[in-house]
C-alpha cells in the first residue's frame, strides 16, 4: 500500500484533529549497524519511526543532523515505500532497505522542503533518513548490507 500525498496530508490533519501535536511525537533511540563488502561495521545512533504517527512527523522542522545519526522508518512490512521533504529544512538521504537489510535504493541529498516523491522503488521494509551527503561519505552503497536482526523498541 502506497501513501499517496494526499494520504499523507489526510494523516497529518487527522493527527491535529485528534489532539495530537506533532511537536510532541516522542521517539526511542537505539543503533543500527550495517556491514559493507569490505567487512566494515558502520554504526549510526537512530530514531525508530514505528508507528503511523512517528513515521507522520519523521524529521520534519529538524536542524541539521550531526554525523552517524539518523531516523529508521519500520513499516512492518514489505511494501512499496513513498517519502517526501515538506517541512524539513535540511537534505537528507533516503536509505531504502528490504527485509533482509539490502539496501534497495539510496535517494541522495533530497532537496529541503519539497513535495516531490521519493519512491523506493521496490518493495522495502525500512527508510533510514540521514544527512544529506552522509552516505557517500559513509561508504554506504548497495553492497553494505543492515545487520539484521534489528533490536527495535516493542
Amino acid at each position: 500500500m502506497t501513501i499517496t500525498r494526499s494520504a499523507f496530508v489526510a494523516l497529518l490533519a487527522f493527527f491535529s484533529l485528534a489532539g495530537v501535536a506533532l511537536s510532541e511525537v516522542v521517539f526511542e533511540r537505539g543503533q543500527l549497524s550495517f556491514e559493507t563488502e569490505a567487512g566494515e561495521r558502520i554504526t549510526l545512533d537512530v530514531e525508530w519511526a514505528l508507528t503511523a504517527e512517528q513515521r507522520a512527523r519523521g524529521l520534519m522542522e529538524r536542524p541539521a543532523l550531526p554525523d552517524r545519526t539518523g531516523m529508521l522508518f519500520d513499516f512492518g512490512e514489505t511494501r512499496m515505500v513513498t517519502m517526501w521533504m515538506a517541512n524539513t529544512p535540511e537534505s537528507l538521504d533516503m536509505i531504502f532497505i528490504d527485509d533482509t537489510g539490502k539496501i534497495a535504493r539510496i535517494a541522495e541529498r533530497t532537496t529541503p522542503y519539497s513535495e516531490a516523491i521519493v519512491s523506493s522503488d521496490k518493495p522495502v521494509r525500512y527508510a533510514l533518513e540521514i544527512r544529506g551527503g552522509h552516505a557517500a561519505e559513509l561508504g554506504l552503497k548497495p553492497t553494505a548490507r543492515l545487520v539484521l536482526p534489528l533490536d527495535l523498541p516493542k
